[in-house]
């Protein structure tokens, strides 16, 4: 048996019968997940690597099964097989969903394959424009230099450094010669850029798009070129770009590389919107063990098994125990959310942090009533609308992502009296609805505290004067 496959049939044990609301049964269960981040892979045959891939891919090109010819190929030639990612450093404070492709890179260090960085020196000046609906300022060479010194400062958790070759691609981009350009982008048609959504959106919209982003992907391929990748990690969004590399590659007589994509995780919010520091529905990798618990803690309930995925280094096979245990009952999804929030922190901040991060995060939150949580936003505008009385506090950006949130049943009115607690769900049309003429009709005369929950986001409503 594998060192994976023997980790694998422990936690599954563990998963199936223990207490999964106990402290201790969490701090066994993230010590070997914690320790299995770290697991040497290179046991596994090419068949079982690829599959391993494959798992937490959300688009692999051409298929799994030639990620394992590949593989199997370089072992034969006795050479290694290069994974290559590309890194524009183009800001300084790195969030979650980052994270998301460095746990495959890991994976790919841990089956001995040689993993190259490729430091965008040239294409951060460019900028991605993937997704962005204006051009990116130009960064200098010292903001390029500092936003890589953090980023990997703030990645390390999910990846060791140390296994990877780090090149800028300044080195040979530089010597990049118009004839060999133009002989490149000759044979490239230009509907490959065309097709792109994104441009279409921008130049519908009336906003720029300039020659050098329209070469953005063809340029990244010729860091392909260069170190003769046999595979490239990256996001989804970053799908049609890696699609250019392995044209290019193929223009240039080499054999085109296997694409890795993987998902983009949702924000925090519930909105559906992705993770990203414009919206505010992020994880910041620089956070407080307790910071960190308790945004992952915030999630919608739906979000739990896309987080394990994206985030965690279980199996298919582990996931499935939790999920019929969820389905007969034998676990509280609050549970298996607190594992969740327990093994990110882990992640990032070790297992003793971890638990002291839920144990903190419990004390705080398990109580009675809302009356006894400290520290509560309060709203004393009635009236504002909902929407603008819910982007006032900050809990959402805008007012569809308000109206998201009570379509998927998220915003709700909170009444405390001496009887208990009342929860009155809000719906997408009362958002455009005054505060007091919402709380009118909605209670209908119920008396007590009443609180406005957005989320897992609360505040008390308490009128002015």
């Amino acid at each position: 048996m594998t060192r994976l496959g023997a980790s694998v049939d422990h936690v599954t044990a563990l998963l199936g019968g223990a207490d999964l609301a106990s402290d201790a049964s969490v701090r066994e269960l993230l010590g070997q997940t914690t320790e299995r981040r770290g697991l040497d892979l290179s046991d596994l045959a090419p068949a079982e690597q690829a599959a391993l891939i494959a798992e937490r891919s959300q688009d692999l090109q051409p298929s799994p099964e030639a990620l394992a010819a590949r593989i199997g190929d370089a072992a034969a030639r006795s050479r290694p097989f290069v994974a290559k990612f590309g890194i524009d450093p183009t800001g300084a404070e790195v969030h979650l969903g980052h994270a998301v492709p460095m746990l495959l890179l890991s994976r790919f260090a841990r089956m001995g394959h040689r993993v190259v960085f490729i430091v965008g020196d040239i294409t951060a000046k460019i900028g991605d424009p993937s997704g962005r609906s204006d051009e990116r300022p130009a960064l200098t060479d010292e903001d390029i230099a500092r936003n890589l010194t953090t980023y990997r400062a703030q990645v390390t958790p999910f990846f060791d450094f140390e296994r990877a070759e780090f090149r800028r691609n300044g080195d040979w981009l530089r010597e990049v010669r118009l004839p060999r350009l133009l002989e490149i982008v000759s044979r490239i048609p230009v509907s490959m850029s065309l097709q792109r959504e994104d441009f279409r959106r921008r130049l519908d919209a009336g906003h720029g798009l300039s020659l050098a982003e329209l070469l953005y992907s063809v340029v990244m391929a010729l860091d392909s070129v260069e170190v003769d990748s046999d595979l490239e990690i990256g996001g989804i969004d970053q799908f049609l770009n890696m699609q250019m590399c392995r044209k290019v590659m193929e223009i240039c007589g080499q054999t085109p590389e296997i694409v890795v994509a993987t998902s983009l995780i949702e924000g925090t919010d519930g909105t559906g919107a992705k993770m990203s520091k414009s919206r505010g529905n992020y994880v910041p990798l620089t956070a407080a063990p307790g910071e960190i618990f308790g945004k992952i803690m915030s999630v919608p309930d739906r979000l739990v098994e896309p987080y394990f995925r994206a985030l965690s280094e279980w199996r298919d096979s582990e996931l499935a125990v939790l999920a019929a245990r969820r389905e007969a009952g034998t676990a509280h999804p609050m549970d298996l959310k607190k594992i969740l929030a327990g093994e990110v922190t882990a992640a990032i901040h070790g297992v003793d942090a971890a638990m002291t991060a839920r144990a903190e995060f419990v004390a705080r939150f398990s109580r009675r009533t809302f009356a006894e949580v400290e520290d509560l936003p309060v709203l004393s505008d009635l009236g504002a609308t909902v929407a603008d009385a819910v982007r006032g506090l900050g809990f959402a950006k805008s007012n569809g992502d308000v109206r998201r949130v009570a379509e998927q049943n998220g915003l709700r009115l909170v009444v405390e009296s001496e009887e208990g607690q009342t929860q009155v769900p809000l719906t997408p049309d009362d958002v455009r609805e005054p505060l007091s003429a919402v709380l009118k009709d909605r209670l209908d005369g119920r008396s007590g505290a009443v609180y406005l929950k957005v989320g897992r986001k609360l505040a008390r409503i308490e009128p002015a004067g």
